[in-house]
């Protein structure tokens, strides 16, 4: 079978960035008649209880999903080429009330923070651990974030959007602004796939390419308030990350310990971040996490709180940091992302490696 390429990757974030590279390439490949398949993922502005329509995605797994259809479709020769798009004008193109509107995905009786809060009580119940650890331990991740965010922005910017202190207040009892994702982002993106004879025909030079080795998903029957219970076993994400792995053929927890290779959790609120750590088997214990975290990145981005979060696409942009830092780092041979879909039904865990 084939190998699946990221062969090129582009993103504008409020009106930096260009996705001319891409969009060069592919007209190149439209005017050489290839088989094209474009996948893309829906923005806020579909309603989240809409039909799906062919060839789109939702939920922050949906760029997961998106890269695992890409995969089959390469690999099985059903295409020359797939582009994954996404674009959501969070910040400039809603008025704040139609954002918020459009955010309640499960009513207004049932608010995104008070699900994170019912997750959160949920989870603890489960590891017989308590509030003050689970403070802890949102502390100790954000410490984490702001240490990864660090490498990719000037200090100068580091100081200007750092989350003003209010934001360090408790929303619930177990839930922080701060540890919340930021929706405040005009955001675009998208990944060309291919295989290796179409980068070669293309002439991409092979050490500007990912094979995407594994992606694993696993899904839950049902999401919401009802399904809080199931989804903090994350046995779902466990599987997704066994798949990936198995798919890859490698112990990503393992190249991760020695420093070989690169993470981007999934950061929308502690919890999720945490059951990657447990159901990767990169920590054993919640007591453990807090040391873990002093000695390991596990974002490349600085996390949805602080390279902000645009609804469907954090994954979208996490594979693209992910391709362009790795072909950038000759230290890390290998990079996972994580994706989370609403309050946790849907789990995708891809494993990209260098091809060169």
């Amino acid at each position: 079978m084939p190998e699946a390429l990221i062969i090129a990757s582009a993103k504008t974030v409020d009106e930096t960035g260009s996705l001319k590279h891409c969009l060069e390439l592919e007209q190149t490949l439209q005017q050489q008649k290839a088989r094209i398949t474009e996948l893309t993922i829906d923005p806020l502005s579909t309603p989240w209880h809409s039909e799906l329509q062919p060839n789109h995605y939702r939920s922050g797994c949906g760029p997961l999903e998106a890269l695992s259809h890409a995969r089959h479709l390469i690999k099985r020769g059903e295409a020359d080429a797939v582009v994954i798009s996404g674009k959501d004008m969070l910040r400039t193109g809603y008025q704040r009330q139609e954002r918020l509107d459009l955010m309640a995905i499960y009513g207004d009786d049932y608010p995104l923070t008070t699900a994170y809060n019912e997750l959160a009580e949920q989870f603890l119940h489960r590891h017989g651990a308590d509030a003050e650890l689970f403070q802890q331990l949102a502390h100790h991740l954000f410490e984490n974030y702001k240490c990864s965010y660090r490498n990719v922005v000037s200090d100068q910017l580091i100081a200007e959007q750092l989350p003003d202190e209010r934001w360090y207040n408790h929303i619930t009892p177990l839930f922080r602004g701060v540890d919340c994702a930021n929706p405040l982002i005009d955001f675009a993106g998208r990944i060309l796939i291919s295989s290796s004879a179409i980068a070669q025909q293309l002439t991409i030079p092979a050490d500007t390419c990912l094979e995407i080795s594994g992606v694993g998903l696993g899904f839950l029957p049902g999401d919401g308030k009802q399904h809080v219970e199931d989804i903090v076993s994350y046995d779902h994400l466990k599987l997704a990350y066994q798949a990936a792995c198995h798919q890859a053929e490698t112990d990503f927890a393992e190249q991760f310990r020695q420093g070989k290779a690169l993470l981007e959790t999934y950061t929308c609120y502690p919890v999720v971040p945490i059951a990657f750590l447990l159901a990767s088997g990169l920590v054993d214990l919640l007591e453990q996490v807090p040391a873990f975290l002093e000695q390991h990145l596990i974002t490349i981005t600085g996390g949805m709180n602080l390279a902000k979060g645009p609804w469907n696409n954090p994954a979208l942009n996490s594979l693209i940091e992910m391709h362009q830092q790795m072909i950038a780092s000759p230290g890390h041979h290998i990079g996972a992302v994580h994706g989370n879909g609403g309050l946790g039904y849907k789990q995708g865990v891809a494993i990209l490696k260098k091809w060169a």
